[in-house]
C-alpha cells in the first residue's frame, strides 16, 4: 500500500478551500511530506500549541524523518488559517505526522496512523486559540481523502488536544474508541523536591541511597552536570551515547549509537533543540568518570525524560536512580517547568517509585465516518496483532531466562 506521501498531491486540488462547517470557512487542511513543512511555521505552531509535546517539535521530527531507523519519510496532516485563495497562505494551526495503517500495522485498511516519534507520545500540535477548529479541519480532511479512521498512538487521554479532537468528532455524532490504555510516571515539578522524594521513597530508602552515593564518592567527588548550550550539548551527548551503548541496551542492539541513522538523528536533533532551549543533557560523574547520563527535552512548561544511559560497572551504587534524584531536584527548582513526563513504559521499575504522579496514555481510534465497516475491522485486526506480539514477547522472555541459566 502506498503511503500518503505518494498520492496526496493528486488529491490536493479537490480539497482546496474545504470548509469545516457550512457556516464557518475560516480554515483548510493540506497533506504534505513531513520534510516539506516550513520549519518556521512549524516552530511557531509549537509555541502556540494547546498541549506540549517535545516529540512533535520540528527540530526533533525533521532529523528523525531524515535518518532514524524505520521512522523516515512520514507525511503530515496540516491545518491552516484561511486568509486568501492562495493554498500555501495562512498560519499553520494544526499538525499530525502520519503514516499508513499498512506501514504501522501491516493492515491493508483505509486508516491513517500517527507516525512513531521515537519518544512514546504522539499528541498532535493544535493552536491553542483555535484548537477545536484545527482538530475539526484535520479530521474532515482525512475523511475527504477517503480515510475511514485516524489512529493516534500514545496520546495523552486527558489532555487538551484529545479533548479538542473529541469535540470535533462529537459535532459529527461520532465517538472515539480507546484501543489500549495505561498510566505512566510523571513528576509534579511545582512541589518541593525533598518533600516529594521523602513521600515517594521514605526515609529508610533515602538513607540507603545516600549511603550508596557516599560509597560512589570514594571513586571521586560526585557531581551533577547540566549541558544546555549547543556547544556543551554536543560532547555531553557523546558521553550519553557511549554509556547507553555500554549497557543492556547495547547488548540487545537497541542503543542509539548502534545504528548510523539513529545516531545521525540524535546528533542533529539535540543541538538544534538546544539552540531553542528545548534540550539538555544531564550527567552524573564520580570525579571525571561519567556514571550516568540522560537526554531531557523541553516544550513550554513540560519536560520529557527521553533516555537514560548508565555505566553498569557502578551498578551497586544505583547510578540511574542517583541521576534521577538529582534531575528531580533540578526540575523542581526550575520555575519554567510545571510537569515532567517520564515517557517510560508503565510499571517501570526505576522511575515509578520515584515519580509518583501518573499520566493516562492510550492508543485512540478516531472514526471519520458513521457506521464505517472499516472501524470494527481495524479494531479486531489491531487486537489480534497485539495478542500475537504479547505471546511472542512472553516466549522470548522464557528463551532469554533459559539462556541466562545456562551461561
Amino acid at each position: 500500500m502506498a503511503d500518503i506521501v505518494n498520492w496526496a498531491p493528486v488529491r490536493r486540488s479537490s480539497t482546496r478551500g474545504f470548509a469545516v462547517r457550512p457556516a464557518r470557512t475560516a480554515s483548510r487542511c493540506d497533506t504534505a511530506a513531513l520534510a516539506s513543512i516550513n520549519i518556521d511555521q512549524w516552530r511557531s505552531l509549537a509555541d502556540r500549541a494547546v498541549e506540549p509535546n517535545a516529540y512533535n517539535l520540528a527540530d526533533w521530527e525533521l532529523p528523525l524523518d531524515a535518518t532514524a531507523r524505520d521512522r523516515t519519510n512520514a507525511s503530515a496532516l496540516t491545518a491552516r488559517a484561511e486568509v486568501s485563495a492562495d493554498p500555501d497562505a495562512g498560519a499553520l494551526i494544526g499538525l499530525i505526522p502520519v503514516i499508513s495503517a499498512w506501514r504501522a500495522y501491516r493492515i491493508p485498511l483505509a486508516v491513517l496512523v500517527s507516525a512513531d516519534p521515537y519518544g512514546t507520545l504522539s499528541t498532535p500540535l493544535l493552536d491553542r486559540d483555535v484548537a477545536n477548529e484545527a482538530a475539526a479541519t484535520l479530521l474532515h480532511k482525512a475523511r475527504a481523502m477517503g480515510r475511514h479512521a485516524l489512529i493516534l498512538r500514545n496520546v495523552a487521554l486527558d489532555g487538551a488536544a484529545m479533548k479538542a479532537l473529541t469535540v470535533a468528532l462529537d459535532h459529527d455524532g461520532i465517538r472515539p474508541h480507546i484501543l489500549e490504555t495505561h498510566v505512566r510516571a510523571c513528576l509534579d515539578a511545582t512541589q518541593d523536591a525533598d518533600d516529594l522524594l521523602r513521600d515517594a521513597l521514605g526515609v529508610k530508602k533515602l538513607k540507603e541511597l545516600r549511603r550508596q552515593r557516599n560509597r560512589l564518592a570514594e571513586q571521586g567527588e560526585v557531581s551533577f552536570q547540566v549541558a544546555r548550550a549547543p556547544d556543551d550539548v554536543v560532547p555531553a551527548l557523546e558521553t550519553f551515547l557511549e554509556l547507553e551503548a555500554s549497557g543492556w541496551k547495547g547488548k540487545r542492539g537497541t542503543a542509539l549509537l548502534q545504528h548510523d541513522g539513529d545516531a545521525a538523528f540524535i546528533r542533529r536533533a539535540s543541538p538544534a533543540l538546544a539552540e531553542r532551549e528545548q534540550c539538555e543533557i544531564v550527567t552524573l560523574r564520580a570525579g571525571t568518570t561519567p556514571v550516568a547520563a540522560a537526554i531531557v527535552l523541553r516544550h513550554q512548561d513540560r519536560a520529557f525524560y527521553f533516555k537514560l544511559g548508565v555505566d553498569e560497572k557502578f551498578a551497586k551504587f544505583s547510578p540511574g536512580v542517583q541521576l534521577t534524584l538529582d534531575l528531580t531536584r533540578h526540575l523542581c527548582a526550575d520555575p519554567a517547568i510545571a510537569l515532567a513526563d517520564s515517557t517510560a513504559h508503565p510499571g517501570h521499575p526505576m522511575i515509578d517509585p520515584i515519580w509518583r504522579g501518573r499520566l493516562a496514555i492510550g492508543d485512540v481510534l478516531l472514526p471519520l465516518r458513521r457506521r464505517s465497516y472499516v472501524v470494527p475491522l481495524a479494531k479486531a485486526a489491531i487486537a489480534l496483532r497485539g495478542q500475537m506480539r504479547s505471546s511472542a514477547r512472553r516466549a522470548l522472555h522464557v528463551i532469554r531466562k533459559r539462556q541466562e541459566r545456562n551461561t
